[in-house]
């Protein structure tokens, strides 16, 4: 069960797909849907705009930042990413474009090693380097001079939202965060679904995948791992496979640079995963305000409940009736954005002086 649930939760990126794309920073990318294959339309109030920037790795970072065409001064900025094993053009863009349009300035960006961004090998996550992606993230948007680097939040999807828990633990710079179907990546990798992985099991895959080093030491590249999701759906998979798959393998979410969409991670990518835990610091996260958001039939709800109980106020957790955890990637009758508005408006605005 805890490879099934790692080849799962890992699903990710074709060995093919190795070329990134070099994109000349702020070229403009106002065409719709079309355009970059994006999964949501490009609302008429809203401009877009590829950009580059490097994280305290010197991995470079691609994003799109996503402004309110009336334009403004002193904007309050979000950064965005996730869910994991996605890219910016799937949920993370579709929540920058709604929230661009309610007047903030956001940065939806591929983590490192994923997407567009940079990174060598391909196809890897890591607790640290991905939570620094964020304030890499935090970094351009306060040297913007049309944004109010005192007006910074970020917004985590799925397993990105907790590496942005652990991003706004560390980086003081950020004043208000909030999760949607959040995923602690570390937690589910290390012990399980529900914590249900023996101390047995996970000494049995530490073991292979410390055997699988001496393989691709000797290859020079990592073993890439089987792809998660099947691609088809018989009908006898567990609920959240088939609303994974109904995502990422349908004409709703798929994309090409998608690694939950097109192929695998590589076989030893949940060793640091399970090895460093992320929201070891969360409390650290107050005075400055957290919002929690899951589905009320998510699979994934319990990391949002318990993420609440560890963390300290000022804390909200609001569970969205009838909810899947999916539900929060793309379905705007779901997702909350006017409560997302209301909270980053206050707090910003509070937090500011």
């Amino acid at each position: 069960m805890i490879i099934l649930m790692v080849a799962l939760i890992m699903a990710g990126l074709s060995q093919g797909q190795n070329n990134i794309t070099n994109q000349q920073n702020l070229s403009n990318m106002d065409n719709p849907k079309q355009a970059g294959q994006y999964t949501f339309e490009l609302n008429d109030e809203v401009s877009r705009k590829k950009v580059t920037f490097k994280n305290r790795y010197g991995i470079e970072l691609t994003g799109d930042l996503y402004l309110p065409k009336k334009g403004g001064t002193n904007l309050p900025g979000l950064a965005i990413s996730g869910p994991f094993g996605a890219v910016k053009e799937q949920a993370s863009g579709l929540y920058a474009n709604e929230m661009a349009k309610r007047g903030f300035a956001v940065l939806a960006f591929d983590p490192s090693y994923t997407g567009e961004s940079g990174g060598q090998p391909r196809n890897i996550a890591s607790p640290d380097i991905n939570t620094e992606d964020f304030s890499a993230a935090i970094d351009f948007l306060g040297l913007q001079d049309y944004i109010d680097r005192k007006k910074l939040g970020i917004i985590g999807i799925c397993g990105f939202g907790g590496f942005a828990l652990n991003a706004v633990a560390v980086d003081k710079r950020v004043k208000a965060v909030a999760t949607t179907s959040m995923y602690d990546m570390s937690r589910v990798n290390a012990k399980g679904y529900f914590d249900s992985t023996t101390p047995e099991q996970r000494t049995e895959l530490l073991e292979q995948m410390s055997q699988q080093r001496w393989e691709d030491a000797q290859n020079g590249t990592p073993k890439q791992a089987p792809q998660g999701l099947p691609s088809e759906i018989k009908g006898d998979e567990p609920p959240f496979v088939q609303e994974y798959f109904d995502y990422y393998k349908t004409d709703r979410g798929f994309h090409e640079r998608s690694i939950n969409s097109n192929g695998s991670w590589t076989v030893t990518t949940p060793v640091s995963l399970m090895n460093m835990p992320i929201l070891t610091y969360i409390k650290e996260i107050s005075p400055r305000p957290m919002l929690l958001i899951a589905g009320e039939n998510a699979h994934s709800r319990y990391f949002s409940e318990d993420a609440y109980k560890a963390a300290s106020e000022p804390k909200e957790l609001m569970i969205i009736p009838g909810g899947v955890h999916t539900d929060l990637y793309d379905q705007l009758d779901m997702i909350p954005f006017d409560k997302l508005e209301n909270f980053f408006n206050e707090h910003l605005k509070v937090n500011a002086g």
